[in-house]
């Protein structure tokens, strides 16, 4: 993964909050995928103007002390791989 890239949702892929239950969900063409934990979290970060570095910075901010050097940028590139994020 290049530290350039600026991830952003794929256009099919859409992420909204299900209040009823409490979790973050993404819409995909015939599917839908529940998000657990910070999932949520750091795809709202990915606007297509961050860079992984300053997503990574700006949740290392939010949660002093959290492992997301190396989490974050290994749970974009998992969700890169499925074609969720371009």
């Amino acid at each position: 993964m290049t530290a350039r890239w600026r991830p952003v949702l794929a256009p099919a892929v859409h992420l909204r909050y299900d209040r009823v239950r409490g979790v973050d969900l993404l819409l995909l063409p015939e599917r839908v995928v529940v998000l657990e934990g910070s999932a949520g979290d750091v795809l709202r970060l990915c606007n297509g103007e961050r860079e992984v570095p300053d997503i990574v910075a700006e949740l290392a901010r939010r949660h002093p002390g959290a492992p997301v050097a190396d989490e974050v940028p290994a749970f974009l590139g998992r969700i890169r791989a499925e074609g969720w994020l371009r």
